[in-house]
């Protein structure tokens, strides 16, 4: 092996190292450790590095390459600009999600009562209040849910961290919660026939029931119409991220279920549908 002294002969060892890992992962990996943000990563390249980083590096790549999440091995990811822990069991925050954040940001008033439905590790609660602060919506009472209890830890530990004062609940879906203004949810709804086109490395580490939604993907959303008018104030809406290719199954569903509903769906960056909003007409 050639001398390993500068990040550009890391990067190269890193790559042959784990040559079936993705280059962003390798990337992402390094640079965190080196705490370089991504344009100081690409500029930096003859940076020298100390042989303790070189030592962190190698045990880091060597997991890598054996499947396992970047951000499982860091222990965090980052949302909305905020660090968020993570730990394999618990979905690793999206970038799309952040958009369904600023969606219903948008529509956020002081003194709301807003419910994180299957919040996994935490990331919307935390970034919906650290930014509603900033435009000074206040007083919201803030909940979280989900069926599992290696979520309900890991959020709770990260809304210690970032001071958000969080009601956190066990529930599958919406039962034994009580009604909101606001529900806010990125739920399971990868379709089971999709696995074989999915990248083993979310297989392998990602929990199975945050990810599927049934043989349609979209079970959460069929259950979700049926309990959502008793978990919602008068006036109350609805945020929901779904698979871009289940726009018009959702659309006919909440049609058929959600008469009184306003229905609105919305294409994130990429201009595929994602998001969809619901307000109840009463």
């Amino acid at each position: 092996m050639s001398k390993i002294d500068t990040l550009k002969s890391l990067r190269i060892w890193a790559a042959e190292t784990a040559p079936e890992a993705r280059p962003e992962d390798i990337d992402f990996l390094l640079a965190e450790r080196l705490e370089l943000n991504p344009s100081e990563f690409q500029l930096k390249q003859d940076l020298q590095v100390t042989p303790d980083q070189v030592k962190q590096a190698q045990k880091d790549v060597k997991k890598l390459a054996k499947g396992i999440s970047p951000q499982y091995i860091l222990g965090y990811s980052w949302f909305l600009g905020y660090k968020i822990l993570v730990q394999r069991g618990v979905l690793i925050p999206r970038f799309e999600t952040e958009e369904l954040v600023e969606w219903a940001l948008a529509d956020l008033t002081t003194g709301d009562k807003v419910l994180d439905l299957g919040t996994g590790s935490g990331c919307i609660t935390v970034a919906l209040a650290k930014e509603a602060a900033k435009k000074n919506i206040t007083k919201l009472n803030l909940y979280a849910s989900d069926v599992t209890d290696a979520a309900l830890r890991t959020s709770e530990e990260n809304f210690l961290i970032h001071k958000v004062d969080v009601t956190v609940r066990k529930a599958n879906i919406l039962i034994g919660l009580e009604k909101f203004d606001k529900i806010i949810s990125n739920p399971p709804y990868i379709k089971e026939s999709e696995k074989d086109i999915m990248d083993q490395n979310v297989l392998q580490n990602e929990p199975q029931e945050a990810l599927f939604g049934g043989q349609n993907g979209i079970e959460f959303y069929q259950k979700f119409v049926k309990q959502v008018r008793e978990h919602l104030n008068s006036g109350g809406e609805f945020f929901l991220e779904f698979g871009f290719s289940e726009k018009d199954q959702l659309a006919e569903l909440f049609a058929q279920e959600l008469p009184d509903f306003t229905i609105e769906f919305k294409n994130d960056l990429s201009g595929k549908p994602r998001m969809v909003k619901g307000k109840w007409n009463k």
